[in-house]
């Protein structure tokens, strides 16, 4: 949260073609409840998640062209989902229930060819929240994001989903800088397979 992904998503979209499959701030019927109560409503409001994000994944797959979504399906299981059972708002049984699903899902569906990690510190990330300011993020405190912040650097670390480019993006403003976007997108291009990208998306050889 705060860190730029779809502010990213949406640039590098218009500025190389791609389409953009972003994650809706107000569509999951659970949120509200859930920022309010998170031990009531956990479960259900990733289950919700899951679910959009199996839909979003496989509408993205049959895509022709390339396209970048600003939250993957991965993220809520490993990090969101993981992050409230370990604080015991999932329960055992559920969080069982759950994975169950999860693993049955990434084993059938294609993975991306890339994953950018943005990361920030807490700090970067209230600052930006504050100013968005979106009332169901207001009361997020700064211990519950350094613990995703803890689980998405282990993750990243960890995972063997795709390749992965880490990209710290506190000292970044896509909004102001053209020249920020630019230094991102050539790090995201070069990562890519030379042989999928169209000539005038290839990175310049030396």
């Amino acid at each position: 949260m705060g860190v730029g992904k779809s502010e990213l998503s949406t640039r590098l979209a218009a500025k190389l073609g791609w389409k953009a499959f972003l994650e809706p701030v107000a569509e999951n019927p659970y949120l509200k409840d859930f920022y309010e109560d998170m031990a009531r409503w956990a479960f259900h409001s990733q289950l919700f998640f899951l679910s959009h994000r199996l839909r979003q994944h496989h509408e993205l797959v049959q895509e022709r062209g390339f396209v970048i979504q600003d939250r993957s399906l991965y993220e809520n299981a490993e990090i969101y989902a993981r992050n409230l059972h370990d604080k015991g708002f999932i329960s055992k049984r559920d969080w069982q229930t759950y994975r169950s699903m999860y693993e049955t899902l990434i084993a059938i569906l294609p993975p991306p060819t890339l994953i950018v990690y943005l990361h920030s510190s807490v700090t970067t990330l209230l600052d930006r929240i504050a100013r968005r300011n979106r009332s169901f993020e207001q009361n997020l405190d700064a211990g519950y994001l350094q613990e995703l912040n803890t689980l998405y650097d282990t993750w990243a670390t960890t995972q063997k989903v795709a390749p992965l480019l880490a990209i710290n993006t506190d000292g970044l403003n896509l909004v102001d800088n053209p020249d920020h976007l630019d230094i991102v997108v050539n790090q995201i291009l070069g990562k890519l397979p030379i042989q999928q990208l169209p000539l005038y998306q290839q990175p310049a050889r030396v």
